[in-house]
């Protein structure tokens, strides 16, 4: 006996592909959907900055001057885990420190260009440093540079050496907050103002 090849039913067809789209659809919507469930009562809230450049000179008050060419702009100050991720802005050329990490660091420039005196490479605007635990450096803005800006992620302190590696300052994220408060109030901003940075 022969048999002949099943045909299929163009009603049958359409069946099918309707039950597969639906299913694509159902997917895509599932993928779509926020988490449904309790988030941590302990979990801390994120930390939202729409534009850590904006153009606006509003902004200009959101600088931390540390000294007459440098500032920061907090953007994290992690005081329950001892790190700080700012930009750190340095106006017109010449040597910013000299000094040694007891934690890594991570650096990515904005804006400009900066060295360490201890290297050949030049960090250039969209260059990603990392810094190793215990390495002594010196900061250098070279000769033309009118502004330079680095998002540095900093854990631990930063501690500033003499060119014998004797330590004679330092900063950490408690520094960092104390300086930003201090300017907040200052600028008539409030000293309050930090503590959307703070976790």
């Amino acid at each position: 006996l022969g048999f002949a090849p099943l045909q299929s039913h163009p009603l049958s067809t359409r069946l099918v592909a309707r039950q597969q789209q639906q299913q694509v659809d159902t997917t895509e919507k599932d993928t779509y959907q926020p988490y449904q469930g309790v988030q941590s009562k302990e979990g801390l809230p994120e930390i939202f900055v729409p534009q850590v450049l904006p153009p606006d000179l509003d902004e200009e008050l959101l600088w931390v001057p540390q000294t007459d060419s440098v500032s920061f702009r907090p953007l994290c100050l992690c005081v329950s885990g001892g790190y700080y991720v700012n930009l750190l802005r340095v106006k017109g050329s010449g040597l910013l420190s000299r000094h040694r990490h007891p934690g890594p660091v991570h650096g990515h420039v904005l804006k400009g260009s900066w060295r360490y005196l201890e290297h050949d490479w030049v960090a250039q605007e969209g260059s990603y440093i990392f810094e190793p635990p215990g390495e002594i450096h010196t900061l250098v803005v070279p000769e033309g540079v009118e502004e330079m800006i680095t998002l540095f992620h900093v854990t631990g302190s930063l501690l500033y050496c003499d060119t014998e590696g004797n330590v004679v300052g330092a900063d950490d994220v408690f520094t960092k907050l104390e300086l930003a408060k201090k300017h907040y109030e200052k600028v008539g901003l409030g000293e309050d103002y930090v503590q959307q940075f703070v976790r």
